[in-house]
C-alpha cells in the first residue's frame, strides 16, 4: 500500500486530507479535554455508584460527542480527500465506476482543497452530505474515545501502584508518564473499535453511488464477502496513527495540568502570605 501511493501520487498522497484532518483534531482536543475533568468529577460527586472506571468511559464519551458537531464534516472531508488520489487516477476510476453505477446516480468529483471539499459537498448532497455517517462515526469514537481515557487511568493507577510497591522513591515525570501511557491506552482503543472505523469508512467514502444502505447494511455486506479480515481491515495503519498521536495528546494534558495545578497553588501560597503579614488595622484612635 505504501508503494502504490508513493508512486501514484508521490509524497503529497501521503499528507492528502491533512489540512481537515488537523481541524477536526484540534477541534476534538479542545472540547474533549475541555468537558473530560468537569465531566468527571461531576459523575462521582451525583452517582457514587458511577464512580472509577465508570466515571473515565462517559467522561471521555461525552467530551467526544460534543467535539463530534466539528470533526465529523472534517473526518468526511478528510476521507474523500484521502481515497481520490491524482486527479488522473481519480478519473481514471470515475470512468470505470459509470459501468457499475445506477442510473442517474453521480459520483462526486475531485476536491482540490479542502475549502472547495465542504462547498461542493454542501452543494451536491447538503448538510446531510457533511454529517454523512454521523452515527457511525459516533459509534466509532463515543466507544474509542472512552476505552481511551479508561485504559489510561487504569495503566496510571497500576502503574503508581507499581511504583509504590517497587520503586517508592522512583520518580518519573508527569509528561513523561502521560507519553508512554497515553500511547498504550491509545493503541488498544484503536484495534479494539477498528471494525467501526471499517464501517463509518465505508459508508463516507461511498458518495452518491449509494453500496451500503446504513449500518447494519454494512456490517451484513462487508462480513459475508470479506470476513473477518475485511472488518479488521487498516488494523495496524490506525494503530500506528493513534499511538503517537494519543502519547503525544496526553503528554501536553498531563504538562498543561501540572502547570496549572502549579500557579494556581503559587496563588494561593500567595494570598494566605499577603493576609497573614498584613497588619490589622486598630479599632482605637490614634493618641497625638
Amino acid at each position: 500500500m505504501v508503494q502504490t501511493v508513493g508512486v501514484t501520487d508521490g509524497l503529497r498522497g501521503f499528507y492528502r486530507g491533512i489540512a481537515p484532518g488537523v481541524i477536526g483534531s484540534l477541534a476534538t482536543g479542545a472540547t474533549y479535554f475541555g468537558f473530560i475533568e468537569s465531566t468527571k468529577k461531576w459523575i462521582e460527586e451525583s452517582n457514587l455508584n458511577l464512580g472509577g472506571h465508570w466515571a473515565h468511559f462517559i467522561a471521555g464519551a461525552v467530551g467526544d460527542t460534543l467535539g463530534s458537531f466539528v470533526y465529523v464534516p472534517c473526518e468526511v472531508m478528510k476521507q474523500r480527500m484521502q481515497v481520490q488520489g491524482s486527479r488522473t487516477s481519480w478519473n481514471s476510476a470515475i470512468m470505470k465506476d459509470k459501468m457499475r453505477m445506477k442510473s442517474g446516480a453521480q459520483m462526486y468529483g475531485y476536491y482540490t482543497g479542502m475549502f472547495q471539499a465542504g462547498h461542493s459537498i454542501w452543494k451536491e448532497q447538503g448538510l446531510k452530505g457533511l454529517y454523512t455517517g454521523y452515527w457511525s462515526t459516533l459509534a466509532r469514537d463515543v466507544p474509542f474515545a472512552g476505552l481511551m481515557v479508561m485504559f489510561y487511568e487504569t495503566l496510571k493507577d497500576v502503574t503508581e501502584k507499581g511504583r509504590e510497591k517497587w520503586a517508592p522513591n522512583f520518580h518519573v515525570d508527569s509528561s513523561i508518564e502521560g507519553l508512554v501511557l497515553g500511547g498504550l491506552a491509545g493503541g488498544f482503543s484503536a484495534y479494539l473499535t477498528t471494525p467501526l472505523d471499517v464501517i463509518k469508512t465505508r459508508l463516507q467514502v461511498q458518495g452518491s453511488s449509494t453500496s451500503y444502505n446504513g449500518w447494519l447494511d454494512a456490517v451484513s455486506k462487508i462480513w459475508k464477502t470479506e470476513g473477518a479480515k475485511g472488518i479488521f481491515r487498516g488494523s495496524i495503519p490506525r494503530i500506528t496513527w493513534y499511538i503517537p498521536a494519543s502519547a503525544l495528546t496526553f503528554m501536553a494534558v498531563e504538562f498543561l495540568r501540572d502547570h496549572f495545578n502549579e500557579k494556581l497553588d503559587n496563588d494561593n501560597v500567595q494570598e494566605v502570605a499577603s493576609l497573614s503579614i498584613e497588619k490589622p488595622k486598630s479599632s482605637f484612635p490614634e493618641v497625638a
